[in-house]
């Protein structure tokens, strides 16, 4: 019922900057919050970023509280996730997520709906 699309990995290096897109499509309106979560290799997915459509707020893990910017744009059914100063260790696969029901935005399991995920690697 919602369909997710991101974009906007790749290489950068140490320091560098990078900005994440998701364009959400189709039950928009059902969605309570966006989140961001990633996943290196052999490593559980953790919680990156959220954003509570109504009224904006927002949520950061503590390994990525201000580097990181969660923000949207309505008109466009889109949010970003603006890294900064990325880091070695911030390299995984970063992935968009929906969730229609009120809850931790902090909890995987909560979301109903994922993208396919957008590589990020961080060079040192």
């Amino acid at each position: 019922q919602v369909r997710l699309v991101e974009s906007g990995g790749g290489l950068v290096q140490a320091g560098g900057y990078l900005r994440l897109s998701c364009a959400a499509s189709g039950r928009t309106s059902s969605s309570y919050s966006m989140g961001w979560f990633r996943q290196a290799p052999g490593k559980e997915r953790e919680f990156v970023a959220a954003l509570i459509w109504s009224g904006g707020s927002t949520y950061y893990a503590a390994s990525v509280k201000g580097r990181f910017t969660i923000s949207r744009d309505n008109a466009k059914n889109t949010v970003y996730l603006q890294m900064r100063s990325l880091k070695p260790e911030d390299t995984a696969v970063y992935y968009c997520a929906a969730r229609t029901d009120p809850g931790s935005s902090w909890l995987a399991r909560g979301y109903d709906y994922w993208g396919q995920g957008t590589l990020v690697t961080v060079s040192s």
